[in-house]
Protein backbone atom coordinates (compact mmCIF):
# COMPACT_ATOMS: atom_id res chain seq x y z
CA UNK A 1 0.00 0.00 0.00
CA UNK A 2 2.86 2.46 0.36
CA UNK A 3 3.71 2.03 -3.13
CA UNK A 4 3.19 5.50 -5.38
CA UNK A 5 -0.21 5.47 -6.65
CA UNK A 6 1.33 6.04 -10.20
CA UNK A 7 4.93 4.14 -10.45
CA UNK A 8 2.64 2.08 -13.18
CA UNK A 9 2.32 4.92 -15.67
CA UNK A 10 5.97 5.53 -15.29
CA UNK A 11 8.34 4.86 -18.16
CA UNK A 12 9.76 1.54 -17.93
CA UNK A 13 13.77 1.22 -18.75
CA UNK A 14 16.34 -1.09 -19.06
CA UNK A 15 19.77 -0.20 -18.18
CA UNK A 16 18.87 3.21 -18.43
CA UNK A 17 17.25 3.45 -21.79
CA UNK A 18 13.32 3.83 -22.10
CA UNK A 19 11.87 0.58 -23.99
CA UNK A 20 8.96 2.30 -24.63
CA UNK A 21 9.46 1.50 -28.47
CA UNK A 22 10.14 -2.34 -27.92
CA UNK A 23 6.49 -2.76 -26.15
CA UNK A 24 4.67 -0.36 -29.12
CA UNK A 25 6.41 -2.56 -31.51
CA UNK A 26 4.97 -5.77 -29.54
CA UNK A 27 1.20 -5.76 -30.23
CA UNK A 28 2.54 -6.53 -33.79
CA UNK A 29 3.80 -9.65 -32.84
CA UNK A 30 0.38 -11.01 -31.73
CA UNK A 31 -1.49 -10.53 -35.41
CA UNK A 32 -0.25 -13.39 -36.87
CA UNK A 33 -0.37 -13.54 -41.14
CA UNK A 34 -1.23 -16.89 -42.65
CA UNK A 35 0.30 -18.26 -46.05
CA UNK A 36 -1.55 -21.15 -46.00
CA UNK A 37 -5.00 -21.58 -48.82
CA UNK A 38 -7.22 -22.52 -45.68
CA UNK A 39 -6.61 -20.62 -42.45
CA UNK A 40 -6.71 -21.60 -39.03
CA UNK A 41 -9.59 -20.27 -36.57
CA UNK A 42 -7.41 -17.77 -35.11
CA UNK A 43 -6.94 -15.79 -38.36
CA UNK A 44 -10.18 -16.46 -39.64
CA UNK A 45 -11.86 -14.40 -36.81
CA UNK A 46 -9.19 -12.04 -36.79
CA UNK A 47 -9.77 -11.17 -40.22
CA UNK A 48 -14.16 -11.56 -39.93
CA UNK A 49 -13.48 -9.17 -37.20
CA UNK A 50 -11.38 -6.60 -38.92
CA UNK A 51 -13.84 -6.94 -42.23
CA UNK A 52 -16.68 -6.30 -39.45
CA UNK A 53 -15.23 -3.01 -38.20
CA UNK A 54 -14.02 -1.76 -41.95
CA UNK A 55 -17.63 -2.36 -42.91
CA UNK A 56 -19.28 -0.37 -40.40
CA UNK A 57 -16.92 2.64 -40.66
CA UNK A 58 -16.00 2.86 -44.26
CA UNK A 59 -19.44 2.42 -45.54
CA UNK A 60 -19.82 6.07 -45.24
CA UNK A 61 -16.85 7.08 -47.12
CA UNK A 62 -16.63 7.71 -50.73
CA UNK A 63 -13.72 6.86 -52.82
CA UNK A 64 -10.70 9.31 -51.11
CA UNK A 65 -12.03 8.18 -47.74
CA UNK A 66 -11.62 4.42 -48.36
CA UNK A 67 -8.06 5.14 -49.13
CA UNK A 68 -7.83 5.50 -45.47
CA UNK A 69 -8.75 1.80 -44.32
CA UNK A 70 -5.54 0.39 -43.76
CA UNK A 71 -4.70 3.28 -42.01
CA UNK A 72 -7.71 3.15 -39.59
CA UNK A 73 -7.80 -0.72 -39.22
CA UNK A 74 -4.29 -0.87 -38.12
CA UNK A 75 -5.16 1.79 -35.62
CA UNK A 76 -8.18 0.31 -34.25
CA UNK A 77 -5.93 -2.76 -33.84
CA UNK A 78 -2.97 -1.32 -32.23
CA UNK A 79 -4.99 0.80 -29.54
CA UNK A 80 -7.19 -2.40 -28.79
CA UNK A 81 -4.12 -4.75 -28.42
CA UNK A 82 -1.59 -2.42 -26.56
CA UNK A 83 -5.04 -1.28 -24.11
CA UNK A 84 -5.58 -5.28 -23.70
CA UNK A 85 -1.76 -6.13 -22.86
CA UNK A 86 -1.81 -3.03 -20.61
CA UNK A 87 -4.39 -5.32 -17.99
CA UNK A 88 -1.97 -7.83 -17.50
CA UNK A 89 -0.11 -7.95 -14.13
CA UNK A 90 3.14 -5.85 -14.12
CA UNK A 91 2.66 -4.54 -17.79
CA UNK A 92 2.92 -0.69 -19.00
CA UNK A 93 0.19 0.89 -21.02
CA UNK A 94 1.43 3.18 -23.50
CA UNK A 95 -2.01 4.63 -23.92
CA UNK A 96 -1.87 6.14 -20.14
CA UNK A 97 0.86 8.39 -21.48
CA UNK A 98 -0.76 12.06 -23.15
CA UNK A 99 2.03 12.78 -25.30
CA UNK A 100 1.59 9.22 -26.94
CA UNK A 101 -1.67 9.65 -27.77
CA UNK A 102 -1.46 13.19 -28.96
CA UNK A 103 0.90 11.73 -31.07
CA UNK A 104 -0.92 9.61 -33.30
CA UNK A 105 -4.35 12.23 -32.99
CA UNK A 106 -2.28 15.39 -34.50
CA UNK A 107 -1.43 13.78 -37.35
CA UNK A 108 -4.50 11.94 -38.29
CA UNK A 109 -6.39 14.83 -37.24
CA UNK A 110 -4.32 17.44 -39.20
CA UNK A 111 -4.10 14.70 -41.94
CA UNK A 112 -7.76 14.99 -42.61
CA UNK A 113 -7.90 18.61 -42.26
CA UNK A 114 -5.54 19.19 -45.33
CA UNK A 115 -7.43 16.85 -47.32
CA UNK A 116 -10.74 19.02 -46.68
CA UNK A 117 -8.78 22.17 -47.33
CA UNK A 118 -7.43 20.60 -50.52
CA UNK A 119 -10.48 19.00 -51.93
CA UNK A 120 -13.27 21.13 -50.36
CA UNK A 121 -11.78 24.23 -49.80
CA UNK A 122 -15.12 26.04 -50.06
CA UNK A 123 -16.86 23.56 -47.45
CA UNK A 124 -14.20 23.39 -44.94
CA UNK A 125 -13.88 27.64 -45.11
CA UNK A 126 -17.84 27.62 -44.59
CA UNK A 127 -17.54 25.74 -41.43
CA UNK A 128 -15.69 28.54 -39.51
CA UNK A 129 -18.89 30.97 -40.82
CA UNK A 130 -22.45 29.57 -40.84
CA UNK A 131 -24.82 31.22 -43.67
CA UNK A 132 -27.00 33.87 -42.05
CA UNK A 133 -24.86 34.92 -39.27
CA UNK A 134 -25.36 38.33 -38.21
CA UNK A 135 -22.56 40.72 -38.82
CA UNK A 136 -21.51 41.80 -35.83
CA UNK A 137 -21.10 37.81 -34.27
CA UNK A 138 -19.00 36.90 -37.36
CA UNK A 139 -15.51 37.76 -35.51
CA UNK A 140 -16.76 36.06 -32.20
CA UNK A 141 -17.93 33.02 -34.31
CA UNK A 142 -14.80 32.63 -36.09
CA UNK A 143 -12.68 32.25 -33.36
CA UNK A 144 -14.77 29.91 -31.33
CA UNK A 145 -15.15 27.66 -34.80
CA UNK A 146 -11.20 28.21 -35.02
CA UNK A 147 -10.52 27.02 -31.14
CA UNK A 148 -13.18 23.93 -32.01
CA UNK A 149 -11.37 22.97 -34.72
CA UNK A 150 -7.54 22.94 -33.01
CA UNK A 151 -9.44 21.01 -29.82
CA UNK A 152 -10.76 17.84 -31.50
CA UNK A 153 -7.08 16.09 -31.48
CA UNK A 154 -6.43 17.38 -27.93
CA UNK A 155 -9.94 15.84 -26.95
CA UNK A 156 -9.38 12.63 -28.85
CA UNK A 157 -5.85 11.84 -26.56
CA UNK A 158 -7.47 13.26 -23.50
CA UNK A 159 -10.55 11.08 -24.07
CA UNK A 160 -8.00 7.80 -24.35
CA UNK A 161 -5.80 9.00 -21.60
CA UNK A 162 -8.44 9.57 -18.99
CA UNK A 163 -10.68 6.32 -19.75
CA UNK A 164 -7.48 4.09 -19.87
CA UNK A 165 -6.18 5.93 -16.82
CA UNK A 166 -9.11 5.82 -14.17
CA UNK A 167 -9.54 2.33 -14.93
CA UNK A 168 -5.94 1.54 -14.00
CA UNK A 169 -6.23 3.56 -10.90
CA UNK A 170 -9.07 2.04 -9.85
CA UNK A 171 -7.99 -1.72 -10.63
CA UNK A 172 -4.96 -0.73 -8.44
CA UNK A 173 -6.95 0.66 -5.02
CA UNK A 174 -9.29 -1.78 -5.49
CA UNK A 175 -6.69 -4.42 -5.66
CA UNK A 176 -4.78 -2.52 -2.53
CA UNK A 177 -7.79 -2.43 -0.72
CA UNK A 178 -8.73 -6.30 -1.01
CA UNK A 179 -5.44 -7.44 0.26
CA UNK A 180 -5.51 -4.98 3.01
CA UNK A 181 -8.66 -6.73 4.54
CA UNK A 182 -7.82 -10.00 4.14
CA UNK A 183 -6.16 -10.55 7.54
CA UNK A 184 -9.12 -7.75 8.57
CA UNK A 185 -12.34 -8.55 7.51
CA UNK A 186 -12.41 -11.77 4.84
CA UNK A 187 -15.89 -11.39 4.34
CA UNK A 188 -15.42 -7.54 2.87
CA UNK A 189 -12.32 -8.83 1.38
CA UNK A 190 -14.22 -11.49 -0.75
CA UNK A 191 -17.21 -8.68 -1.75
CA UNK A 192 -14.46 -6.62 -2.52
CA UNK A 193 -12.40 -9.62 -5.01
CA UNK A 194 -15.79 -9.64 -6.50
CA UNK A 195 -15.97 -6.17 -7.27
CA UNK A 196 -12.16 -6.06 -8.88
CA UNK A 197 -13.14 -9.84 -11.00
CA UNK A 198 -16.28 -7.18 -12.69
CA UNK A 199 -14.07 -4.16 -12.62
CA UNK A 200 -11.42 -5.96 -14.31
CA UNK A 201 -14.08 -7.64 -17.00
CA UNK A 202 -15.68 -4.01 -17.27
CA UNK A 203 -12.30 -2.88 -18.15
CA UNK A 204 -11.45 -5.42 -20.97
CA UNK A 205 -14.73 -3.85 -22.79
CA UNK A 206 -13.59 -0.13 -22.01
CA UNK A 207 -10.29 -1.20 -23.64
CA UNK A 208 -11.74 -2.13 -26.85
CA UNK A 209 -14.57 0.23 -26.69
CA UNK A 210 -12.17 3.08 -26.58
CA UNK A 211 -9.83 1.99 -29.11
CA UNK A 212 -13.51 1.71 -31.59
CA UNK A 213 -14.27 5.18 -30.25
CA UNK A 214 -10.94 6.88 -31.00
CA UNK A 215 -10.43 5.43 -34.62
CA UNK A 216 -14.40 6.48 -35.11
CA UNK A 217 -14.17 9.55 -34.37
CA UNK A 218 -10.72 10.09 -36.80
CA UNK A 219 -13.10 8.39 -39.35
CA UNK A 220 -15.94 10.96 -38.74
CA UNK A 221 -13.26 13.98 -38.86
CA UNK A 222 -11.98 12.22 -42.47
CA UNK A 223 -15.87 12.06 -43.78
CA UNK A 224 -16.22 15.60 -42.89
CA UNK A 225 -13.21 16.41 -44.95
CA UNK A 226 -13.98 14.44 -47.55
Amino acid sequence: MNENLFASFATPTMMGLPIVILIIMFPSILFPSSNRLINNRLISIQQWLIQLASKQMMSIHNHKGQTWTLMLMSLILFIGSTNLLGLLPHSFTPTTQLSMNLGMAIPLWAGTVFMGFRHKTKASLAHFLPQGTPIFLIPMLIIIETISLFIQPVALAVRLTANITAGHLLIHLIGGATLALMNISPTTAFITFIILILLTILEFAVALIQAYVFTLLVSLYLHDNT
